[in-house]
């Protein structure tokens, strides 16, 4: 056992037994006993209980014209949610998915995300953790805590949260300090070998001015893929394994004017993440049948779901995560004056074997020449306040985040045969090894080499600096009649600063296109038939034209956005309203090297322009005009909400990131078009039993004229129509969850949890393959406890994905295997977690 793990161990388990004992020895210095279920940890009894803070002041759900999903803490521990991840399956309308590490998550709501692992695109639906924005999706993902509630905004969010959030916001709020001593433990086992726990205390630490609270968790579990890595150098046999560690300390100070939450956290990750396995051969497995050639294996696309992959590299993904933020809130004059002031530090390190097979084609090394760090300063202030008439807002937010990405692509060892046996069987009809050095290529060149360890070498400075005045206001007009008005002036800075590098100076691909300038001249016929595979011969992270690349790149972007909503309730049950909002996220640089596509007019194969970098790789900001309809019902004498609202979203510039197999490019979509119906339901059916869930109709589509679409089609081999369903957008998403609690005999007590989420089919590919669709399915969770009424201990017996539903998180274009088109080459996939069953042990006190 590595001595790192030893020190974990050690570690959680003298802080459990530390807050087990320290907790109820300090309560009995204080003449106040520890209450045996901290109030707030309790689940709401009816729906004036459920409270959100959508419009940044405290409100009943049922009086905040908003789409808002709540999910409380009780309901968050009944459904195993640790992460944004398990979050989807409780919220209609979310979809979240991971790729090549579990930095690479992207949250999509309505079918609107931001596709891809390019840093250099925000996200469309914004994470905020206690007030502070997470400057993407994949920075917020982790272990989320002692938590109070999470809402789940829908439709664009920007005007009062941070900055983009043109989709939606995933609000998520951690338990404040309390001042009563308590807290409470938990052990975790499971299958793959999972083990872990949290600890969790809080209590006074200066009478009622002073509270604090600590967290801390650490969960391992084996990895569910099982590896053939061929001959190596990898050695490890399993993998997407979990292997993490996070703590978090709060400290509460109140006053009567005023009050101050200082939060700080740091969390580590270092774990073998993440493995794709094929799911469609090539036409007649010409692609797979090459890797044979080479002694190598790609896997078994009729049965991906056995979880065996291949990959002779290895892989990984090591993050770090850590930050503190301070709230500051004063009564001061009629209103409160908020300001939360946060610095956050955040990296992975992450490579792959990127081809996902035995054979030695190509790889990111996982270590500091893959990476991407974030360091985030941000800093909100905002007045409020509340009058008969008027609820006002007002404030400034600015954000300093710096980017430092780099990327390193690379060959292996078989990548010149391999490129040799796909270009002879295409030109010539048979296979040759050989043919780069003694084909078409030769003697005019001397024939074509890419050595081993060959690639790029790339480094992007990123700073962006966001400025932004808002206001919210609510006007009341009697008692029945509101208008909600916001407004957000916004200024984005970025400057990029990149700096490219070549491992053997692109000499592979210098001497293809020097053989192309020759062979046009000598023999035409060689010259095009060569031709169509040129493009591969020289990627961009082939391309000598990138040695010693410097480039830098400025822009500046201001936006006026807002919202203006108008409610009327009839009674105190029933409330309808219609509300426009614009969103705004800004635009940006593609992080990645650029060049153009040759053989397009003006990139012609051997031409000097087809080693050309392209210096402005800015894509313009993405905007959402958003328009919906609703009502909010409550009935059964407050014991049932029914809320509905229809929807209509034009998204003007959206961001798109599309893998083609070879390079990701990102493109501006002139117009998407999202409509439909947003439903959500909670019945206290009993103080026993409840229920939970909604319904999502999202028909969201490409809206495109006839040059738009080949325009696209050129860039990206854009498979869909004019009027085609986006990538990862369900037309149907449904949840639904219920607990039941029943009372054995006067002492003790069982708990059941059962809760699913139906997703109709959807294409999980930006292009729209018609090979990358995933059939509708249902992911069910559930969970049994037991225990004494007061809650001190319990057990738990729970699965994750019970009925152990197979699919693809992401199907993409396997690199340099999808031929011999697009329509029939080479996919791989990114599976989602198979069926997790355990126990969990817990402890209150």
């Amino acid at each position: 056992m590595k001595s790192s793990v030893r020190l974990r161990l050690v570690v959680s388990s003298a802080a459990i037994i530390a807050a087990s004992s320290a907790a109820p020895a300090l309560a009995q210095t204080t003449p106040t006993p520890a209450p045996a279920a901290p109030a707030a940890s309790q689940a709401p009894q009816n729906v004036d209980e459920i409270i959100v803070t959508a419009q940044k002041r405290s409100q009943n759900l049922q009086d905040v014209p908003i789409v808002v999903t709540t999910v409380n803490q009780q309901l968050l521990q009944d459904s195993g949610v640790k992460d944004i991840k398990d979050l989807a399956t409780l919220a209609p309308g979310l979809l979240v998915t991971s790729t090549t590490s579990e930095a690479s998550t992207t949250a999509r709501i309505r079918g609107i995300g931001t596709v891809g692992d390019n840093p250099g695109l925000e996200s469309s639906v914004g994470v905020v953790v206690d007030g502070v924005y997470r400057s993407r999706n994949g920075v917020g993902f982790g272990d989320l805590g002692n938590l109070d509630r999470i809402e789940v905004l829908k439709g664009p969010q920007g005007t009062l949260f941070g900055k983009s959030a043109t989709a939606g916001v995933i609000n998520i709020m951690t338990q404040a300090p309390q001042f009563d001593y308590h807290g409470n433990a938990s052990f975790e086992i499971g299958n793959y070998g999972a083990y872990g726990g949290d600890v969790y205390a809080t209590g006074p630490l200066i009478g009622d001015t002073l509270a604090g609270s600590i967290y801390f968790a650490d969960r391992q579990r084996d990895g569910y893929f099982d590896v053939d890595t061929g001959p190596g150098p990898r050695t490890s046999k399993k993998d997407n394994n979990r292997n993490f560690y996070t703590l978090r300390g709060q400290l509460l100070l109140k006053t009567d004017d005023v009050s101050m939450r200082v939060i700080g956290d740091y969390s580590r990750r270092d774990e073998q993440c993440c493995m794709a396995v094929i799911v469609r051969n090539s036409e007649g497995n010409f692609a797979n049948n090459l890797v044979a050639a080479l002694g190598g294996n790609d896997g078994d696309a009729a049965h991906p779901y056995r979880r065996q992959a291949y990959a002779n590299r290895p892989d990984g993904q090591r993050i770090k995560d850590a930050g503190i933020s301070t709230q500051f809130d004063w009564d001061v004059g009629p209103g409160t004056l908020t300001s939360i002031t946060a610095y956050r530090d955040w990296k992975t390190t992450a490579g792959f074997d990127a081809d996902f097979s035995t054979a030695d084609i190509d790889y990111l090394p996982p270590d500091k020449s893959n990476s991407t760090e974030f360091k985030t300063f941000s800093q909100e202030v905002r007045y409020a306040g509340s009058s008969k008439f008027l609820d006002y807002l007002i404030g400034g937010f600015y954000s300093n985040e710096r980017l430092n990405q780099n990327t390193s692509v690379r060959v292996g060892s078989q990548f010149t045969p391999y490129l040799s046996l796909l270009f002879s069987s295409l030109v010539e009809g048979t296979p040759d090894p050989n043919f780069l050095q003694t084909g078409l290529t030769f003697p005019y060149v001397g024939g074509v080499q890419y050595n081993a360890g060959d690639g790029s070498r790339d480094q992007y400075r990123q700073t962006d600096d966001t400025y932004a005045l808002f206001t919210d206001e609510t006007f009341h007009f009697g008692d029945h009649l509101e208008l909600n008005a916001g407004l957000r002036y916004t200024i984005d800075k970025k400057n990029l600063d990149n700096f490219d590098y070549n491992i053997g100076n692109g000499q592979g691909c210098a001497a293809a296109n020097a053989a192309f300038a020759i062979l046009n001249g000598v023999n035409p016929e060689a010259a095009e038939e060569l031709a169509a595979v040129n493009n591969t011969m020289c990627l961009p992270f082939l391309s000598p034209g990138f040695n010693g690349f410097h480039n830098q790149q400025h822009e500046t972007e201001h936006n006026l956005s807002g919202t203006a909503k108008l409610s009327y309730r009839f009674n105190r049950d029933f409330l309808i309203y219609a509300s426009y909002a614009r969103g705004y996220k800004a635009g940006g640089f593609n992080l990645d090297r650029v060049q153009c596509t040759i053989g397009q007019p003006g990139c012609e194969p051997g031409s000097t322009e087809a080693l050309t970098p392209i210096r402005d790789t800015y894509f313009p900001d993405e905007t959402n005009d958003a328009f919906e309809i609703g009502e909010k019902a409550t009935l059964l004498d407050r014991k049932l909400l029914l809320n509905a609202t229809l929807f209509y979203q034009k998204y003007k510039g959206f961001q798109l990131n599309t893998f083609n197999g070879l390079v990701f490019v990102v493109d501006s979509i002139p117009q998407v078009i999202s409509k439909g119906i947003d439903t959500d339901f909670v019945w206290f059916a009993s103080n026993n039993l409840s229920f939970q869930g909604g319904l999502t109709i999202a028909d969201t589509r490409y809206h495109l004229t006839d040059a738009q679409l080949a325009a696209l089609e050129l860039k990206t081999g854009f498979q869909g129509g004019k009027h085609s369903r986006m990538s990862l957008a369900p037309l149907y998403s449904a949840s639904l969850s219920g607990t039941y609690s029943h009372d054995i005999g006067a002492d003790y007590k069982i708990r059941f949890n059962l809760g699913g989420k139906y997703s109709s089919s959807y294409n999980t590919g930006s292009d729209l393959d018609p090979g990358k669709v995933q059939k509708g399915y249902v992911i069910m969770n559930g969970r049994i406890g037991f225990g004494p009424q007061n809650d001190r201990w319990g057990i738990e017996v729970w699965s994750q994905n019970l009925l152990d539903t197979h699919y693809k998180q992401i199907a993409f274009d396997s690199g340099f295997q999808n031929v011999p088109t697009n329509a029939t080459g080479v996919l791989d996939a990114f599976l989602g977690a198979p069926r997790t069953f355990g126990a969990t042990f817990r402890f209150k006190y």
